[in-house]
């Protein structure tokens, strides 16, 4: 059966960063199956064959070791070599296996609840791009006989590897950039919750010389959304820097590819602010975002390529090394999101990073923080050099995919009669422009943005907005919502 059926049977489908889905949905054997299927693809592009090691690692949610499991038991069938990196962060995985040229694969979903799950499939120097997407479902694949039950759950004895730590070089790597007084004097708080990533965090900051203040470690899995950022986490941020002790707060998501930085007051920053300074820091001559980013990108003026596109690391990955391989580097990119990628080698001070064209959330937060050092202000300071444009973005949850799309899709035939129904002209003027790259994003004569997409990875409806204050963002963004609120009475 080929990998679009397993699909469609299970309703476990690829959305902006790998397959994912609800755990009761997400057996054994349909892990198994995707697994199977990744390799088989690999092995049409020259990247897998019997004996080839193959980089598995997880995040903290109680049902992956169960999917590692299954994923370990789908590469030894394929008489591949398991490599288990343990629970470690998405891009020390990366790092370990694009430098060994090996496929990888990562089970994660990421920030979203526990109830779901995912796997993110890597090629072996990069990322799993669309067109592997395309190209996996197309692989047959069939279920050795005895190795599963009725049910789907692995019947067959698999044990998962002893761990190869990869940690110490995911450190190495920002100690040897930056230097190890890089953060000297600086006091961090770490807010560890549930992340992969939470105590490599702290051995990175320590390495460059920082104190390190672990902070809200939870044994309960939370779903941490970079980009929609929880009530209660913007609450804990302002308690924690009420003490007056601490310069920053950072953490990361579920997998600790997507960064979270709060200044020295507990303001969270935007992931796409924070993708502007760190693009700044290294002097990136191209900059690849997705149409949800800040525009301040192109009023700030460094850059002299920078490029637009779907909402996903895929599609940035793509034209990031576009940009690379017509000689514009450094070439970077960033999401709205926070994870920050590298598609080419960056030279700084007589040091080089080598390229990561994966999401990384350490790299955007190091080079804000020693940017701000360097400049003798803070991280608020920093923030208050680029142009005033302010970002904010919420979901509509339990939202289903199909009903979002016909929503927009019926918005879209006449978008200006849409956005009048829904209040936004009224509250921010005539439409003025309306871009399609991913969802409707529309512009508006006051400069104003509000831009609806459905979520690639959940049943939640995006709402992104953009003005020139903080204040008029939230009063936009509470219209937004309010607005579309109504198409989840619809739609169920």
């Amino acid at each position: 059966m080929k990998i679009a059926q397993w699909m469609k049977q299970s309703g476990v489908a690829f959305g902006t960063s790998g397959a994912r889905g609800l755990v009761t949905a997400m057996t054994d054997a349909v892990c198994f199956a995707y697994t199977v299927g990744y390799l088989k693809h690999l092995a049409t592009l020259g990247e897998f064959a019997p004996g080839t090691h193959v980089a598995v690692a997880g995040d903290l949610r109680p049902s992956t070791p169960r999917i590692l499991r299954a994923c370990v038991a789908a590469i030894e069938s394929m008489r591949g070599v398991p490599v288990f990196c343990g629970f470690v962060p998405t891009p020390a995985l990366c790092l370990h296996a694009f430098a060994r040229g090996i496929p990888s694969l990562m089970v994660t979903g990421s920030h979203i609840p526990a109830d779901r799950n995912g796997i993110k499939f890597n090629r072996a120097r990069g990322e799993f791009l669309k067109t592997d997407e395309a190209a996996m479902r197309e692989q047959d694949v069939a279920l050795p006989d005895g190795w599963f039950g009725a049910d789907g759950a692995l019947t067959k004895q698999v044990e998962l590897p002893a761990i190869t730590d990869v940690v110490p070089d995911y450190v190495a790597r920002y100690r040897d950039f930056f230097g190890p007084d890089a953060l000297s004097g600086l006091t961090l708080g770490i807010y560890q919750h549930s992340a992969v990533g939470r105590d490599v965090l702290m051995l990175v900051v320590e390495a460059l010389g920082a104190k390190a203040v672990p902070l809200g470690r939870s044994d309960t899995f939370m779903p941490v959304d970079t980009e929609a950022v929880r009530p209660e986490d913007a609450k804990l941020a302002r308690d924690w820097a009420a003490g007056g002790t601490l310069d920053a707060i950072l953490t990361t998501d579920g997998d600790s590819d997507r960064p979270l930085l709060a200044d020295r007051h507990g303001n969270w920053l935007r992931g796409d602010v924070l993708g502007i300074l760190a693009a700044r820091f290294l002097n990136a001559v191209a900059v690849t975002t997705p149409v949800s980013s800040n525009t301040a990108l192109e009023q700030a003026g460094f850059a002299r390529d920078i490029r637009r596109t779907r909402i996903g690391s895929p599609f940035v990955v793509a034209a990031m090394t576009e940009a690379a391989d017509a000689g514009l580097v450094p070439s970077v990119g960033y999401e709205a999101n926070g994870g920050f990628l590298l598609a080419s080698d960056v030279r700084h001070e007589d040091r080089t990073l080598a390229a990561l064209p994966t999401r990384d959330s350490v790299l955007p937060m190091l080079c804000a923080l020693v940017a701000a050092r360097r400049a003798g202000t803070d991280l608020a300071g920093l923030v208050a050099t680029l142009p005033p444009r302010f970002t904010l973005s919420d979901r509509l949850v339990e939202m289903p995919t199909e009903q979002s799309r016909a929503k927009i899709a019926a918005l879209a035939d006449n978008p200006a009669a849409g956005a009048a129904a829904l209040g936004l002209v009224a509250a921010c003027g005539d439409l003025s422009d309306v871009d399609t790259t991913d969802g409707l994003r529309m512009t508006f004569s006051n400069g104003e943005i509000v831009h609806l997409r459905p979520s690639g990875n959940a049943p939640e409806l995006r709402v992104y907005v953009e003005a020139d204050s903080p204040e008029r963002a939230a009063g936009l963004l509470k219209t937004g919502i309010e607005a579309v609120s109504p198409w989840r009475e619809t739609a169920s």
